[in-house]
């Protein structure tokens, strides 16, 4: 049985959890619905479905792309490799406390895999629709090309009628929020919130516990994702507003679930635990501040090291000549710099240039803000 299997078996995952992640969902219960249930607990009268869902869920709805694991390696333009990271990287989390669903999971690309590589094999050769599709972006921001990227390949995958994308909800003028994306196929239809994360091991703290897993910015953190998800964004399409908006679209009943996949840095030298129900296939890096890197540097001498490229923002960097090195570029830094990813690169024997390892270097003390 494959990693990828495992995760779809629908096992009573609670029963599998080790004290340490038992104690850490009831607190994401508690922090979802104000009390944790019990296991079997049935719903109260009048709880949402999503309230209902205290304890964790594995991700069951993913698709077995294992087959797909060396398609990457086979694609060249930066845009398109990105694409194909987005739709075929595992989850940051196996197990989350509400329902957890791949937007191609009733796809005819998740039951004949191979279509799905013909299609990113003809995007890589004539990329020009989806850079037409990125540059029209409302933003640029990390999270909006993840959104963008999904979108472009939602509208053409066979067996999927994208309903909308980015649909505005409101009240009396007010902005409520947004349902990233509202589908249909074969299963019913539904609304996906998704997300892209980049989160950051504490140095000291237990890393089992999701609020010590922290945005580069301390402002959020993996467990105040959760409680948002849980609180704000799925219950979103259950509204009186949202149904009266996707009522324009479909009679049908309207599932909500989440997919959410980025990276997991840990922090360098120490190392920490992963948070409790991580994906053991989620992608990963190290974290250290600038103070470290000439210790990291000396560590990693093998690797040629470079910032990660603007165009090469989710998979991993493989270039016919590197950029400039990084430690040219480290000069050039000011005393307070924002975080930047690198890319440790190793020269494969056909002569390419393929990442090894990314690591995440901030500023120093920057974990003086824990």
């Amino acid at each position: 049985m494959t990693i990828l299997q495992e995760a779809l078996e629908p096992a009573n995952g609670i029963e599998h959890l080790s004290a340490a992640e038992a104690t850490d969902n009831a607190d994401i219960a508690k922090l979802l619905h104000g009390t944790a249930l019990c296991r079997g607990q049935r719903a109260i009268m009048g709880e949402s479905q999503v309230q209902r869902q205290t304890v964790l869920v594995y991700a069951r709805q993913m698709p077995d792309f294992a087959c797909l694991d060396q398609c990457l390696s086979r694609l060249s333009h930066p845009a398109v490799r990105d694409l194909a990271w987005t739709l075929l990287a595992p989850p940051l989390l196996r197990q989350t406390p509400f329902e957890q669903r791949h937007p191609l999971s009733a796809s005819d690309w998740s039951h004949t895999p191979a279509l799905l590589e013909n299609w990113l094999l003809q995007q890589d050769l004539q990329p020009a629709a989806l850079l037409n599709w990125l540059s029209t972006a409302r933003s640029q921001r990390l999270g909006m090309y993840y959104e963008r990227l999904w979108q472009f390949a939602l509208q053409q995958a066979p067996g999927i009628e994208l309903l909308g994308a980015n649909l505005a909800i409101r009240q009396d003028g007010r902005t409520l929020g947004e349902l990233d994306v509202v589908l249909r196929d074969a299963q019913g239809v539904h609304h996906l919130e998704l997300a892209i994360k980049l989160y950051l091991g504490p140095g000291a703290a237990d890393g089992r516990a999701h609020a010590h897993w922290q945005g580069a910015g301390h402002a959020d953190n993996l467990a105040r994702k959760l409680q948002h998800l849980g609180q704000q964004q799925l219950p979103l399409s259950s509204t009186p507003q949202a149904l009266q908006v996707l009522a324009g679209f479909t009679a049908q009943a309207v599932q909500a679930s989440v997919w959410m996949s980025g990276y997991l840095f840990y922090p360098w030298p120490s190392g920490c635990h992963a948070p409790s129900g991580m994906h053991p296939q989620a992608a990963h890096g190290q974290w250290l501040e600038l103070q470290d890197w000439p210790a990291f540097r000396a560590a990693n001498q093998q690797l040629v090291w470079q910032p990660v490229p603007a165009d090469c923002r989710l998979a991993p960097v493989s270039d016919s000549v590197p950029q400039p090195s990084t430690d040219d570029w480290l000069q050039h830094l000011p005393a307070s710099p924002k975080p930047v990813l690198l890319a440790g690169l190793e020269q494969s024997s056909e002569g390419r240039w393929l990442e090894r390892q990314r690591v995440m270097l901030l500023r120093r003390d920057w974990s003086a803000g824990n």
